[in-house]
């Protein structure tokens, strides 16, 4: 009797994934967050994908909501770097360790840098994040997992990124003190309801960036910033009562 084989595992060669291991700790010292990242990286290598991971920690990122603080008072601004790397990517995953139940400050400070172009149009006159997929990975010793994780897709989807269901993965220990991710080089590894999510995660990321690129993007119709600005309003009730369009009034050259 003939046994039904497994499906082959999809390919999505072509596809590019940035990470942003946003620990306090900077390379090479061990982060625990990298450890989880790079069971990602290795299910999206696996798969065809191109990976780079990144620690903001390592670079000069200046505070501030503008693309590129150095035309803002600041001496010095790597930021500008790490965000065309973004740009190019289809997949961006933030990773964060836990500290005092949250995110960390490095991680906060990535979102704030990433707001700072949302203001911006792509080609389309969509925001400029739209077609990509974007998700979280957490570690910590106590709670703050899922908090953590609402917080950072939350802003992703926020600016523009597709976030597919289940795109964020974590682990926790015990609560109060105790060993972190990865300590003894094996604490958490054989956690099997993280390893399902980070798993469930990836290949949910691969899916749903492959289908944007496959689309061109997301799809254009009801989310053209540029088509609002000119009145336009996509069947919105009010405006439709109205007769559909509205007249924009000229903006004043100063």
């Amino acid at each position: 009797m003939a046994t039904a084989r497994s499906p082959k595992p999809p390919r999505f060669d072509g596809l590019r994934a940035l990470f942003l291991n946003c620990t306090l700790k900077r390379s090479p010292e061990r982060s625990h967050t990298a450890a989880l990242i790079d069971t990602s990286m290795a299910i999206m290598r696996s798969a065809g994908v191109g990976t780079e991971c990144l620690r903001p920690v390592d670079h000069r990122i200046a505070t501030g909501m503008q693309r590129d603080m150095t035309e803002h008072g600041w001496d010095h601004d790597d930021w500008p770097a790490l965000l065309a790397k973004a740009l190019a990517a289809d997949i961006l995953v933030i990773g964060t360790p836990i500290w005092l139940g949250d995110k960390s400050s490095v991680c906060t400070q990535v979102i704030e840098r990433l707001y700072s172009a949302s203001d911006e149009r792509n080609r389309h006159g969509q925001y400029l994040y739209y077609g990509r997929a974007g998700g979280a990975l957490t570690t910590g010793n106590e709670d703050g997992g899922k908090r953590c994780g609402r917080d950072i897709l939350y802003a992703l989807q926020r600016l523009g990124y597709l976030v597919p269901p289940q795109a964020d993965a974590y682990w926790v220990g015990e609560a109060g003190p105790g060993p972190s991710y990865m300590d003894r080089g094996r604490v958490g590894r054989d956690n099997d309801f993280t390893n399902r999510a980070v798993t469930v995660m990836s290949w949910n990321l691969m899916h749903a960036a492959a289908w944007l690129k496959s689309q061109g993007g997301m799809p254009r119709y009801g989310n053209q910033l540029a088509e609002w600005e000119k009145g336009r309003r996509f069947g919105h009730p009010y405006y439709a009562a109205k007769g559909g369009a509205v007249r924009m009034p000229k903006r004043r050259r100063s």
